[in-house]
């Protein structure tokens, strides 16, 4: 770049000239001419600056032109390409109408028709002089802006009054809330933080629960010798996609013929899934398993009732110990033999809980999502909860009870939709211990759609809100100590159960957005930011594979939160979803490739144990997923909820630039996209 100096001594930066030969938009090169001679830059009095190029300097200018009109062009290109997925999603897609009516969508809409208006409102004060930043928004200040004496006309007065409503009547009881929700989720992080401290200690130490016939004998294979009778049970409900690959994995269990039985419970009510169920099992019983099939005409409970009525049966007191498995888990050949054993002299054991591994974790965004939770629930929860309380929530399936403490506990029940919860709670106050493996491992599947997990999700936040209201004046009158006592009502249920799913809906998709329109009351950077960056941290440490998806894991979480909140509410004051009970969908993507396993990898020959042939299986597999190849027709639905939400949280975002609130525009922005896509169904699978 050549230098020159004018004649009052400034020096002047000034570029090489070029040409630009251009024969059409498209087609262009530029060639760079000689620079040229101080003496054609000079200013002398009455002239300007002579510019030999001129023309060539147009020829960029219309160049830059151009390249910004097609910039342009390709953003509105992009835009109206978003417009018309938007539109046909909305066209196509089905709302559940019971959705729309819901007290809870009204509320949620109330919200976004003021935030609406009154952000036209502070638009129109913006473009009047009204201009807040975040450092004049103090009590003082505000009285003095807002004077009704030192303001004129009709707008600047119904200004001044919103103004003066905000301060002295909205923004206390407000920031009240704030502060409240603000105590609640630090009390929950430190929790969380207690929590990860004690599972970083037992990998430290390396504390395992001991078996106390001998940890040399169960690596040997042999279940040490102890073979008890063993109840094997499988409930499934119309689960077609599934039932092959759960049955032949129960059906390989080493584990003695004579001293096993395996329970097919189907709650089917299809025709066909019915008997292609009850063919299969037939099929394993020429094989020498030693399965029975039942099925109930009236499906009352829904699981609870199916296990209720199973064990109700008369050879079910022949036997020590009852499995229970759901219909898409596949437990490895020596499950029985790595759980089993820990109940040999050990007689104040009622339950062995496994961890759940999953065939389809890498499915897809939402199924990559769901893995760290639970990976987190297992490794974190689970564990520290079974070594230093023996106390933790049942799972409802890959555990093993004690039957005389399942019985002695009150059975199962229908009272709720979380009956594995609520044996697990009332076994805790009769005195049992429980014991986490979280080295057994059992497959099983993550729901791939939306629709499926969110309603996975509602019954389990809403059972144990029902649960709670059941237990807690058993909880109050046990005989378990005051700690134990403690722990259950604050921590296993208020805690973790109602405070979480309350602050976070309500601290991040309430409050926030209403700071935007009455800035008087605040929420820190802190709060917004930093501490929830740090707990999707600590959440992400159990699978740290999923570390790249630590802010869609934020947010997606943050978008939940509606719908934990309602079944929240719904089951704490027993409203008519509370006893919503839909079985969760399943795709059986793992069936052909484990059962193959299966076949390639027989376990070896044991005396009194069945070996079935996987041969003919295989085969209908085959043909089994060459007819599902075939396209189905899919559809998408329509989250009213989430959607009102998004555009409740992207309005706040556009208010919070009226007043540069900074990271809250950001959060408030990827939120409310985050809130958009999943209400349009845009994560995970659609639904067939």
């Amino acid at each position: 770049m050549a230098q020159s100096f004018s004649w009052w001594g400034k020096e002047i930066q000034r570029g090489t000239p070029v040409v630009v030969k251009m024969e059409n938009p498209n087609n262009w090169s530029m060639v760079e001419l000689q620079s040229p001679s101080d003496d054609d830059f000079l200013l002398t009095k009455g002239e300007k600056v002579k510019n030999k190029n001129a023309k060539q300097l147009t020829w960029v200018l219309l160049l830059k032109a151009h390249k910004a009109a097609g910039c342009l062009t390709s953003i509105a290109s992009a835009l109206f390409s978003l417009g018309s997925v938007i539109h046909r999603r909305v066209a196509t897609g089905r709302t559940d109408s019971s959705t729309v009516n819901s007290r809870f969508y009204i509320c949620i809409k109330v919200f976004l028709w003021l935030s609406l208006i009154l952000l036209g409102f502070e638009i129109a004060a913006y473009y009047k002089g009204w201009h807040f930043s975040a450092s004049e928004f103090q009590i003082q200040h505000l009285y003095t802006l807002a004077n009704p004496l030192a303001v004129k006309g009709v707008f600047d007065s119904l200004y001044s009054m919103w103004v003066l409503i905000r301060v002295e009547y909205l923004a206390p009881p407000l920031q009240l809330l704030a502060n409240v929700c603000i105590v609640l989720f630090l009390i929950q992080s430190l929790d969380r933080l207690i929590l990860c401290l004690g599972c970083f200690w037992i990998k430290i130490k390396n504390v395992r629960p001991v078996l106390k016939c001998g940890l040399v004998d169960l690596e040997a294979g042999d279940g040490g010798g102890y073979y008890p009778m063993v109840l094997v049970q499988i409930p499934m409900c119309n689960e077609k996609e599934v039932y092959q690959q759960s049955i032949a994995a129960v059906c390989s269990l080493e584990w003695p013929k004579s001293k096993l039985l395996i329970q097919i419970l189907d709650d089917s009510d299809d025709s066909m899934t019915q008997t292609l169920i009850k063919e299969e099992v037939h099929k394993w019983q020429k094989d020498g398993a030693n399965i029975v099939y039942r099925h109930r005409v009236i499906r009352e409970g829904y699981k609870a009732g199916n296990l209720k009525s199973a064990m109700n049966c008369s050879y079910v007191k022949d036997y020590e110990f009852v499995t229970i498995f759901d219909a898409d888990f596949q437990p490895s050949p020596d499950f029985l033999k790595r759980t089993v054993p820990y109940f040999k002299d050990n007689e104040d054991l009622g339950l062995v809980q496994a961890r759940w591994s999953f065939v389809n974790k890498e499915e897809n965004l939402l199924t990559r999502l769901q893995l760290i939770n639970l990976a987190f629930h297992f490794e974190v929860e689970q564990q520290v909860n079974g070594i230093f309380l023996n106390f933790f929530g049942f799972n409802g399936t890959a555990g093993v009870w004690r039957i005389k403490a399942l019985e002695g506990s009150g059975g199962w029940m229908e009272r709720t939709t979380v009956e594995d919860m609520d044996i697990a709670v009332r076994a805790h106050l009769h005195g049992w211990k429980f014991i986490f493996l979280n080295d057994v491992e059992c497959q099983c599947e993550l729901p791939e759609s939306y629709e499926a997990y969110r309603k996975q999700q509602h019954r389990w936040h809403s059972g144990p809100m029902q649960l709670f209201r059941l237990c807690l004046p058993a909880i109050i009158e046990s005989n378990i100590s005051i700690w134990k006592k403690g722990n259950l009502i604050f921590l296993f249920f208020l805690l973790r159960k109602l405070i979480l799913p309350f602050y976070s809906f309500t601290l991040f998709c309430i409050i926030l957005p209403m700071t935007m329109f009455i800035p008087e009351a605040t929420l820190p950077t802190w709060v917004v930011c930093y501490i929830p960056a740090t707990m999707s941290f600590l959440n992400i440490l159990p699978a740290p594979k999923s570390f790249p998806f630590v802010v869609p894991y934020l947010l997606f979480e943050n978008t939940m939160s509606v719908t934990k909140f309602n079944a929240m509410i719904s089951g704490l004051f027993q409203l008519g979803s509370a006893y919503e009970w839909v079985v969760t969908k399943k795709s059986g993507r793992s069936s052909e490739g484990d059962l193959s396993l299966l076949v390639e990898g027989k376990p070896k020959h044991q005396r009194g144990i069945s070996e079935p042939n996987l041969g003919d299986l295989k085969e209908e597999i085959k043909k089994k997923e060459r007819k599902s190849s075939r396209k189905k027709k899919k559809h998408n639905r329509i989250y009213t909820k989430e959607l009102a939400l998004a555009f409740l949280l992207l309005t706040a975002s556009v208010r919070s630039l009226l007043s540069a609130q900074g990271i809250h525009f950001y959060f408030l922005l990827f939120q409310g996209i985050s809130f958009l896509l999943v209400g349009l169904d845009l994560i995970g699978e659609q639904v067939d």
